[in-house]
């Protein structure tokens, strides 16, 4: 059990009115009286940030205002995930709005791999661009920006991934590069987009560009929803002015907006109201899928489409590649985890099959990483050339490890953050880049075990999980990386009744020893020894975990258990 400060507990129950369930809460987390104020109630008025105190912001702003002054043709370079798609919409949405539209450009993953590269570059300089802006890519892209700078074409790079060398850029707008001491390092590529929007806007209001043009100032606080979105799908830390923008975003999206969003929602069966949850596992894979297994351009298309006769036919599109994504990830996770079953005694697991589909190795290796608590690499190689990506958990940095890997030669490619990386290899270089991970994870036997603790928040019992305290435990959202969710254990309770739904679901009913009655989920569990312990239990007294939530059916709202571990009681 997470321990709290009960005089904290206290203080903050009567500071906020808030009930000691919640109070208790927060003080497990460390959160002062004065601090709970935005945790409760994040606005972007109170937790926007100074753009300039960005490093480069200034240069980044004066350039981009440089080339609206002068009628330059401006570029915008992305990537295809959702903080890419989004960071790209976010510039070519401004830039439209005020009669400068930008040359949206995303490079093919399969054909041109991630990111910047020099042919691109020259591409869009024989098109006439005199600025590009590199948007969630480029912060290493030392070739394309030589290449650019060669050519006479200036680069602003607005990114996010950890860097320790800087290329060519005219500028780099980025929180985890060497001198940058504004301390955002936990927003995405698409929040540091965003606070470059907010400083350009300020400059023509100021400047009196608008007036003088007879423009009118586009109103930032409807591309919040982009950034929410990015925020939750890229895994970045929910804290900070990270919480506002996904508040904010959840908001927006009921409005519905923005046409893209809104297909994308009716084609996902998804209504308000909107959780992160509706973020990352029914939208993100959706707009990834153009990159995965279409055309990686999709995604920008759909956020930027300007009616629904657009934006439908798109959603459609991307609706259909997330199902042949799905179809392939089953195929590849089934190998993927017969491979990683043999590797019971190494601190991380590495996958690789010939002919895996590059767009589909990163939702395994998170896939890897659910179900065995471990670091996962996951590569799929053609033709001798392997593309891969890894995912983390707390407390061993991915994105680092990767980085050396590939200054050292062992790998052709690879970048990323703490908690996801991507790279590539040739087949040759297989053997010795794992060779290099286990000398790596030779000392994470500390993290390892920290991460597959179980740390639980709080106590319920079946008759007192009520859709009051749901709604309560509610109020610490959103909920994601940096910010976990609460997770609740139900003490001596028996399963009444099992069943298995869906694709692997194990649907369940706990029952109290005071007779009350709780209903609960445990999702893809069907064949784990999670799902045999529920199945084959009923009767048995036993503890189970998880988050304690306020569900929407067939326009009920009710209370519902989504359980991750479950034990004997008595053991």
């Amino acid at each position: 059990m997470r321990e709290a400060d009960d005089e904290a507990a206290r203080s903050l129950a009567l500071a906020h009115d808030i009930s000691p369930m919640l109070a208790r809460l927060l003080a497990a987390r460390g959160i002062t009286a004065e601090q709970a104020v935005d945790l409760l109630n994040p606005t972007l008025k109170r937790l926007l940030p100074e753009p300039l105190s960005l490093k480069d912001m200034d240069k980044a702003v004066a350039r981009a205002r440089a080339a609206i002054e002068h009628g330059e043709k401006i570029a915008v370079l992305g990537d295809y995930d959702v903080d890419g798609s989004a960071s790209a919409a976010l510039v070519s949405d401004f830039f439209s709005a005020i009669g400068r539209p930008a040359r949206v450009y995303i490079p093919d993953r399969m054909t041109e791999g991630y990111g910047p590269n020099p042919r691109a570059m020259l591409l869009l300089k024989e098109e006439g661009a005199g600025l590009v802006i590199t948007v969630d890519c480029g912060a290493a892209a030392t070739e394309a920006l030589t290449t650019a700078r060669d050519a006479g074409l200036d680069v602003v790079v607005l990114d996010h991934h950890a860097i320790e060398t800087l290329p060519p850029a005219f500028a780099q707008v980025n929180p985890n590069q060497p001198g940058d001491s504004s301390g955002l390092g936990h927003l995405c590529a698409a929040g540091v987009t965003f606070l470059f929007l907010v400083a350009l806007n300020r400059n023509l209001r100021d400047t009196g560009w608008y007036a003088g043009k007879g423009v009118r100032e586009p109103d930032l606080r409807d591309a919040v929803d982009l950034v929410g979105l990015a925020t939750v799908c890229d895994v970045v830390p929910i804290k900070g002015v990270n919480r506002a923008f996904v508040r904010t975003a959840l908001g927006n999206l009921a409005l519905a907006k923005r046409p893209g969003l809104a297909a994308l929602a009716a084609i996902a069966k998804i209504a308000a109201p909107f959780t992160p949850y509706h973020f990352g596992f029914a939208l993100g894979p959706r707009i990834n899928a153009g990159g995965r297994v279409g055309r990686c351009s999709l995604g920008v298309e759909l956020l930027t489409a300007t009616s629904e006769a657009d934006a439908m036919p798109l959603a459609a599109m991307l609706d259909r590649h997330n199902r042949e994504r799905q179809a392939l990830e089953a195929v590849i996770l089934e190998e993927a985890i017969a491979e990683a079953g043999t590797q019971h005694n190494s601190p991380f697991l590495f996958a690789s099959g010939e002919g895996w589909h590059s767009g589909v190795v990163g939702i395994i290796a998170g896939r890897l990483k659910e179900r065995f608590g471990k670091p996962a690499f996951v590569a799929g190689f053609e033709n001798g050339m392997g593309r891969g990506s890894a995912r983390s958990i707390p407390g061993i940095d991915l994105g680092a490890l990767v980085r050396a890997a590939h200054e050292q030669g062992l790998l052709a490619s690879g970048g990323g953050h703490a908690m996801a990386a991507g790279f590539s290899l040739s087949q040759a270089m297989l053997e010795p880049f794992q060779a290099f991970l286990v000398a790596q994870f030779a000392n994470a036997g500390g993290a390892l075990a920290a991460a597959n603790d179980l740390m639980l928040d709080c106590a319920i019992s079946a008759s007192g999980a009520t859709l009051g305290l749901a709604e309560e435990i509610a109020r610490l959202g959103p909920f994601g990386a940096g910010n976990p969710e609460p997770l609740a254990v139900a003490s001596d309770v028996r399963v009444a009744f099992a069943d298995i739904v869906g694709k692997g679901h194990v649907r369940i009913r706990l029952r109290g020893a005071d007779g009350g009655q709780l209903g609960g989920i445990a999702f893809r569990a069907a064949d784990t020894a999670l799902g045999e312990c529920l199945l084959h239990s009923r009767g048995a007294p036993l503890h189970v975990a998880g988050y304690l939530r306020a569900d929407n059916w067939n326009g009920q709202r009710r209370v519902q258990f989504q359980v991750e571990d479950a034990a004997p009681a008595g053991v």
